[in-house]
């Protein structure tokens, strides 16, 4: 019949189970529940959890034999190394044939520029726009970039590019549909993707100087991944400011934020001082009399406001 023993340590807790059953250790088995530990200077300490019995005729037999064949198991060791090996050239040959797999699947361009032109041209017929459409392939990059020509783009781009953004997005689900490989697509029309990006790395660089000025951390409008790290990109370089996003899809937004190191300087320094110190009535020399000759009280000193982090 097993039993529980805890003790501070495994070796207490054979010593309670030797006296429980008035054996020596020799002929108990037992088995460990849990590992007994110190904790840190004695406190949160774990006593140790085994649970023993006295070994049966049967349980004395097998040891016995286990003791003979000992000799045997440790001739057939080696063979175990020799079976991983076995397993690793197994293994690194299925990863060369996957791989030979992969590079032999032919991808079909023109199959995948004719479908993405052809549900671009469906839906701006639906929009009542009449366009034509360039394709160009990268497949060192896996991205299909669709320029698309036409009058009057502004209605398919969109407020900020959210309709062109949409779109690009379910141009990508038709090409990818059924190919074995992702491609990104990437639209574009009269050159708006280049006009955003300079837009955005402006507008990055204004509220970068407000920060840098204000101490105050500025949120962005929310934008999609692309856009945000543009923003991202933009300020990776400069020393005083961070940038981070927040929120979640869609209303995930980017935060232009002055770095901890700089939140507290200029803040009650020299040159604000001696600004106070002109205010105040006070010159190198001591109190200035002169000021107050015609009052008797003297006037309240000016608190400079400080700079809000």
């Amino acid at each position: 019949m097993w039993q529980e023993f805890s003790a501070k340590n495994i070796e207490e807790a054979l010593d309670f189970a030797c006296d429980k059953f008035q054996v020596a250790s020799s002929e108990l088995e037992y088995e460990v529940i849990e590992e007994g530990s110190n904790g840190l200077l004695g406190l949160f300490s774990k006593p140790a959890k085994i649970k023993a019995r006295v070994k049966s005729e049967d349980s004395k037999t097998s040891e016995m034999k286990t003791a003979e064949v000992k000799p045997a198991v440790i001739k057939k060791a080696p063979v175990k190394t020799e079976v991983k090996e076995e397993v690793k050239k197994v293994a690194e040959k299925v990863e060369e044939v996957k791989q030979e797999v992969k590079t032999e699947v032919p991808v079909d361009v023109e199959a995948m520029k004719k479908t993405a032109e052809a549900f671009l041209d469906k839906v701006c017929k639906n929009m009542g726009i009449n366009a034509t459409f360039e394709s160009v392939c990268n497949q060192e990059e896996n991205r299909l970039d669709i320029n698309i020509i036409g009058e009057d783009m502004g209605l398919l781009i969109g407020k900020r590019g959210q309709t062109l953004d949409s779109l690009q997005y379910l141009t990508g689900l038709v090409v990818n549909k059924e190919s074995g490989t992702y491609f990104k697509v990437k639209l574009d029309t009269e050159n708006y993707r280049a006009r955003r990006k300079e837009t955005l790395e402006n507008l990055a660089k204004n509220i970068c100087s407000k920060v840098k000025k204000t101490r105050k951390s500025v949120a962005l409008e929310p934008m999609n991944p692309y856009e945000r790290r543009i923003i991202h990109s933009a300020l990776q370089n400069d020393k005083m400011v961070e940038t981070y996003s927040e929120g979640e899809e869609p209303n995930r937004k980017v935060v232009i934020a002055i770095k901890k190191e700089y939140r507290n300087r200029n803040k009650g320094g020299y040159k604000k001082y001696n600004r106070n110190y002109k205010k105040g009535g006070y010159n190198r020399g001591g109190y200035d009399k002169r000021r107050y000759q015609k009052n008797d009280s003297k006037p309240a000193v000016e608190t400079a406001g400080t700079n809000a982090e």
